[in-house]
C-alpha cells in the first residue's frame, strides 16, 4: 500500500475541506489514490463541509463555564436559529466553553485542541478528533456552515469568575453571554449572587471599559471632537467650551465605564460603589452578543424572482 505522507493528508484537506483524521482515513480506504479518497470523503458527506464555508454564519450559540478562579465564555456561529435548537450543536458549544477553561481563549489553539469523547478509529490504532475536526462532522451532518468566532477566558487568585445568560435556552447557553472576575475573601455564595446580578447590569447596560483607565485613547479623542464641534457655534469663550466637554466626557463615562454607571438594580448607587460595599474589587467582565459586528446578508426573494423572469 501506497505511504501517506503529510503533504497528501494537506492536499485533500484543501481540496475538501474535511478534517486531517478523516483525510488521513479517506487516503488509507483508498490505498492513497487522491481521486479514490475525495470519493470516499463525499460518499461519507464529509466534503460537503468545504462547498458551505463561504456561507455568511451569524446565528448559532454563545456558551459560558466555570470553574474555582476561572470562567470561559464562547460564541460559535452557524447560518440559522434553526440550529441553536439542534442538540448536537448545543452539544458542541458546551464543549468547547468547557475545554476553553484549560486551554486558554485562543481560538487557534482551541481549534487544535482534541475534542473530548469522540473516539476516531485510524490506521495503527485508535485517535481522537481536533475540535476543527468535531466541527467539519458537524457541518457535514447538519448542513449548515458553522464557525467558532471567538473566546473569552477570565481568572482570579482570590474570588470567583460568575456568569450570566440572558434568555438561557439551555444552562450556560443562550444569545447574550456575561463573565464577571472578582477578587474578593468573601463568601463565595455571596460573592457569586453579587458576579451575577453585575452580569445581568453588564447585559443590560453594555459597558465598552471596566474603568475610566481602560477607555480606548482613539474612542475618547473621537468623542471630544464631537463635542467640540458641537461647542464651536455657542459663541463661548475657548475656556468655558473646554469646562462644557470635561462636564459632558464625565457624562460620557458613565454611560460607557462599568464602574461609573448607574446600579440598574437600583437607578441610584454606582456600581463601584455597590462593589466596595461588598468587600469586592471587580478586575474584569466580559460580555458576547450573538452576531455583534457580523456582516448579515440580505436579500429581496420577490426581487429575485423578478429579474429571474426578466432573463
Amino acid at each position: 500500500m501506497a505511504e501517506i505522507t503529510a503533504a497528501m493528508v494537506r492536499e485533500l484537506r484543501e481540496r475538501t475541506g474535511a478534517g486531517m483524521m478523516d483525510c488521513k482515513k479517506a487516503l488509507t480506504e483508498s490505498g492513497g489514490d487522491m481521486e479514490g479518497a475525495i470519493d470516499w470523503l463525499r460518499k461519507k458527506g464529509l466534503s460537503a463541509a468545504a462547498k458551505k464555508s463561504g456561507r455568511v454564519a451569524a446565528e448559532g450559540l454563545v456558551g459560558v463555564a466555570t470553574g474555582p478562579g476561572v470562567g470561559a465564555m464562547v460564541e460559535v456561529n452557524a447560518e440559522t436559529d434553526f440550529v441553536a435548537r439542534n442538540e448536537l450543536f448545543q452539544n458542541f458549544v458546551a464543549a468547547v466553553a468547557e475545554l476553553a477553561l484549560s486551554v486558554g481563549d485562543d481560538v487557534e489553539a482551541l481549534k487544535n485542541a482534541t475534542y473530548p469523547g469522540v473516539p476516531e478509529l485510524v490506521e495503527g490504532g485508535r485517535d481522537l478528533r481536533t475540535v476543527q475536526e468535531e466541527l467539519t462532522h458537524l457541518i457535514a451532518t447538519i448542513g449548515e456552515n458553522m464557525t467558532i468566532r471567538r473566546a473569552r477566558v477570565l481568572r482570579v487568585q482570590n474570588g470567583t469568575v460568575a456568569s450570566y445568560m440572558h434568555n438561557a435556552v439551555k444552562p450556560g447557553l443562550g444569545k447574550i453571554g456575561v463573565l464577571v472576575a472578582l477578587e474578593a475573601s468573601s463568601e463565595i455564595e455571596a460573592l457569586e449572587t453579587l458576579g451575577r446580578q453585575i452580569g445581568m447590569h453588564v447585559a443590560a447596560a453594555r459597558p465598552t471599559a471596566l474603568d475610566i483607565g481602560g477607555v480606548e485613547p482613539s474612542e475618547l479623542e473621537r468623542e471630544k471632537a464631537v463635542l467640540r464641534e458641537q461647542a464651536a457655534g455657542s459663541g463661548k469663550k475657548p475656556e468655558i467650551i473646554e469646562k462644557m466637554i470635561e462636564g459632558r466626557i464625565r457624562k460620557y463615562y458613565e454611560e460607557v465605564v462599568l464602574l461609573e454607571q448607574v446600579w440598574v438594580h437600583d437607578g441610584e448607587s454606582r456600581v463601584k460603589e455597590v462593589v466596595k460595599k461588598a468587600g469586592g474589587n471587580l478586575t474584569g467582565f466580559a460580555r458576547f452578543q450573538l452576531g455583534e459586528g457580523i456582516q448579515k446578508e440580505t436579500s429581496d426573494f420577490a426581487a429575485e424572482v423578478a429579474a429571474m423572469s426578466k432573463g
